[in-house]
């Protein structure tokens, strides 16, 4: 199946005024601008429209796209009104990973933005005109496309002029910008728009997850409601200011909404893409400019000489010569892209040392940046993170080791860490990979006591005693962290004079006490205040309560790491 191809017009002074132009009939139309509002005039095939407005690019800078269309039974329910007639055959199948990236994007904005209504069939229709679904689901395990699918250089010729924004990181071009990936985002706008939407903690274009749930999210922008023909409409215009664009869209949405079937990835040819556009072996973008279209003709058919005319009616004897094909155009010249050079330094992200306390999540996670010549961020660069000390901290998948690809801003981040059980001190060792010297940053981190938020009488002891005499049985507590038992937590069991805290927090002087393990006599070895530590169930069982000869109310204070206090009443009678 031959793949027709069309291109974006130029952006300058002359197509700014047409654009202009079409703002205003879109607006007449009832649609809301996006920008601001301009006096009527006369349509144009370029209304300049959409997310974020009409004077910033376009997602995708005004690239080329395919034109192949669906055929039709009818015209779409949301086609504007112009009777482009339908080329070609169209096949409804959708690679099985991009079909799953598309459903997954709709459920997802369907969560975090109801009002906007985006259907799966929108961004299959943009995808199969964009990158022909990942040139026929051509994609790794992850989503991701084995080379970049980039668009031609926008230098100017023949499309947008969009300088490098993104020191090539996306695009490997460090002069012009390009359309990168299966949704085709220019670097500028996947800065602002770009989501994860495979959860693997990064943003990626070139992941069809991510593409489809940040091309989701740009058609809503704007409190759109895509149920609303003028929304939808305008949504699809701030992808692309064309309205042969538009009619290209809605024909594949309305096409894919009578039916869609999921297809194996790469069971479908990889659309044709004449001229090199990329630097990719693999040709993945069409339209390149001043590239004839042949015309069709009808195999079995060869045109007829003219038919000989009667005299006087006008005609000719002659037959008619043959239609002539004009010689190619030289295409424009594009500037080779430029491999960024590579990264030579890390700086630390942090604000002051990492912490947790034992058992428990890190609150901050590792960060550090990649930078090279000029302190400028390096992207796509390899980070090693190595957990050392011996905390028994890890990251949360148990492993003390992780390699992280920096983004386009240069920056790394570390898996989230999980406290071990021991106090102490520990390094994050971030390492920079495949750099020209080795270059490495310790980030100093430390485990802090184990802490409780709640404890808990588990024994049924009584509290009331002779003086001179023991307590019955001992005192038992538990002590537990978010409703879990909370292990090798530090506590202080303090006994207090009086049964009103107003007599004060200090240890009293006479009344119950503890005796400390020693062969020292008794009297040497008496305390009221007796550091614990949770076992690894969380428990707290005192030694036995022992009293002197003075009766009255007194109190027992246990108090954890973390805040968890109980208070117990003491009674000691006189003697019988």
């Amino acid at each position: 199946m031959a793949a027709l191809f069309g291109r974006r017009m130029r952006r300058g002074a002359a197509s700014t005024a047409v654009a202009a132009a079409a703002m205003a009939a879109l607006s007449a139309s009832g649609a809301p601008s996006a920008g601001n509002e301009r006096p009527a005039a006369a349509a144009s095939d370029r209304p300049a429209a959409g997310a974020p407005g009409s004077e910033d690019p376009s997602v995708s800078g005004d690239s080329p796209y395919y034109t192949e269309l669906p055929p039709l039974k009818g015209p779409g329910r949301n086609d504007p009104p112009d009777e482009t007639p339908a080329t070609g055959s169209a096949e409804s199948g959708i690679p099985a990973t991009v079909l799953d990236a598309y459903r997954k994007a709709e459920a997802s904005l369907a969560a975090s933005n109801p009002r906007c209504r985006v259907p799966w069939e929108l961004l299959a229709a943009i995808g199969k005109v964009e990158s022909g679904h990942a040139r026929g689901g051509r994609l790794d395990s992850n989503g991701t496309t084995p080379s970049p699918i980039l668009g031609p250089v926008l230098n100017g010729v023949g499309f947008a002029n969009i300088s490098d924004t993104d020191g090539g990181a996306y695009d490997g071009d460090t002069l012009h910008d390009r359309a990168v990936g299966p949704m085709q985002f220019i670097p500028q706008t996947w800065e602002s728009w770009g989501r994860d939407g495979n959860g693997d903690g990064r943003r990626d274009p070139n992941n069809i997850y991510d593409a489809a749930l940040a091309a989701g999210s740009y058609l809503c922008a704007h409190d759109r409601d895509l149920t609303v023909e003028r929304d939808l409409h305008q949504a699809i215009l701030g992808y692309n200011r064309s309205q042969e664009y538009l009619r290209t869209v809605l024909r594949w949405y309305d096409h894919y909404r009578e039916g869609a079937h999921e297809v194996p990835d790469g069971s479908q040819p990889s659309p044709p893409a004449p001229g090199g556009n990329t630097p990719s072996p693999d040709p993945v973008r069409p339209g390149r400019p001043g590239t004839p279209s042949p015309s069709p003709t009808t195999p079995g058919k060869p045109d007829k000489p003219g038919k000989p005319t009667e005299p006087g009616d006008g005609g000719s004897s002659k037959p008619t010569p043959p239609p002539t094909t004009p010689p190619p155009t030289t295409p424009p010249p594009t500037t080779p892209p430029t491999t960024p050079a590579p990264a030579t330094g890390l700086v630390d992200l942090g604000e002051g040392t990492l912490s947790a306390p034992a058992g428990e999540r890190f609150a901050d996670r590792p960060a550090v940046r990649a930078e090279r010549a000029g302190q400028k961020p390096a992207a796509k660069a390899k980070v090693s993170f190595t957990v050392a000390g011996k905390t028994g901290t890890t990251f949360e998948d148990g492993t003390t080791t992780a390699v992280v690809t920096t983004g386009s801003d240069g920056v790394a981040k570390a898996p989230a860490l999980l406290a071990g059980g021991t106090p102490g001190a520990l390094t994050v060792k971030a390492t920079l990979l495949d750099a020209p010297e080795p270059v490495s940053l310790a980030l100093r981190g430390e485990v802090t006591a184990a802490r409780a938020d709640k404890l808990v009488r588990t024994d049924e002891t009584e509290l009331t005693c002779e003086a001179g005499a023991t307590f019955e049985g001992r005192i038992a507590l538990t002590a537990t962290r978010g409703g879990q038992a909370a292990p090798g937590v530090a506590a202080t069991a303090t006994v207090l004079t009086g049964a009103d805290p107003a007599d004060g927090e200090k240890a009293a002087g006479e009344g119950p006490y503890f005796l400390t393990p020693g062969e020292e006599p008794a009297e040497e070895r008496r305390t009221r205040e007796l550091a614990l530590t949770t076992d690894d169930k969380g428990r707290l069982v005192l030694p036995e309560l022992h009293t002197d000869d003075t009766a009255g109310t007194f109190r027992l204070r246990v108090e954890t790491t973390g805040g968890a206090v109980l208070v117990l009443e003491l009674t000691v009678t006189e003697a019988g």
